[in-house]
């Protein structure tokens, strides 16, 4: 399958992903949710990193997991720190938020790629792209004032500031994702395994602490928990396939899979019963115009 109908799956199944992490969050603490989802992924790829660790002849190359050298786990590592990080804001910035307005936030992750090109690599962006940045700009601020009908004020809401947080982790994921799959030349089994095994690790301490403090939020079980794990699995598999393959233009790939955010919006807004349908999607059609512009 080509990279980009493998980029183009990822994104529907990443707007499913969303859903479901909304469904288990609602009323629902957030640690043991984000801790028993990614702990899902992580069992998923166990059995093949023992058993790859005990006869790798056994597993074909793509799943054989273990054949990891101590640097590229330090890479991962670092990887599942970035990705921890991310989540933590990211988990907590939609419980508070509706869907229809986080997840487009997520979708701005371009912009500040861009930026962070801008800052640390001295790159200079094309006209076109400036004509980008300035449209996500305007349709963020847009955003901001839409939110205002639901109570929502962009400068000091926590929500917004955790997603924007969980954004710009994410970013910075993104291009570390390139230089582990090009660069460091890492197969997208491994980088999967792995960063997922050491987030769950990253994860439990905080669950820990979490579960000694008498204040916590109340958690119950919901069928959605396991199910961000399974989808996210699917998606993360299929995107990091298609960044794999020598011709995959990242700069294509990553505005295809913000496209996410046209599932979940209209999960949010027909599932949830959300509010301000019209000017929302005008707000996420802008944020997707300036998206390509970006390409």
């Amino acid at each position: 399958m080509s990279w980009l109908l493998l980029a183009l799956a990822s994104a529907c199944l990443l707007g499913v992903y969303d859903y479901f992490k909304k469904l288990a969050l609602n009323d629902n603490a957030v640690l043991p949710v984000l801790f028993l989802s990614v702990a899902t992924g992580a069992t998923v790829w166990a059995p093949f990193i023992i058993w790859g660790a005990i006869n790798p002849t056994h597993l074909p190359p793509q799943l054989n997991v273990s054949a990891v050298s101590d640097k590229e786990h330090l890479l991962l590592l670092a990887k599942a720190t970035l990705v921890a990080a991310s989540w933590l804001c990211g988990y907590f910035g939609i419980k508070s938020l509706p869907l229809s307005i986080a997840t487009p936030i997520r979708a701005t992750a371009p912009l500040w790629t861009i930026a962070f090109a801008i800052l640390f690599f001295g790159e200079s962006p094309t006209p076109r792209q400036w004509i980008g940045v300035t449209t996500i700009i305007i349709a963020f601020f847009s955003f901001s004032l839409v939110g205002r009908h639901e109570g929502i004020r962009f400068h000091r809401d926590k929500g917004v500031i955790l997603i924007i947080g969980a954004t710009l982790l994410g970013a910075s994921s993104a291009l570390y994702d390139k230089y582990l799959l090009q660069t460091a030349n890492i197969i997208p089994t491994c980088v999967q395994a792995w960063f997922t095994l050491y987030t769950a690790l990253l994860l439990l301490p905080i669950l820990i602490y979490w579960r000694k403090n008498p204040n916590r939020h109340a958690f119950h079980w919901h069928w959605a928990i396991p199910m961000i794990g399974i989808t996210l699995i699917v998606a993360d598999l299929l995107y990091f396939t298609a960044i794999a393959q020598p011709d995959a233009l990242i700069s294509l790939i990553s505005p295809v899979r913000r496209t996410s955010v046209i599932v979940s919006f209209l999960l949010g807004i027909f599932l949830f019963r959300e509010k301000h349908l019209v000017p929302k999607a005008l707000c996420i059609l802008g944020i997707i115009a300036g998206v390509i512009l970006l390409s």
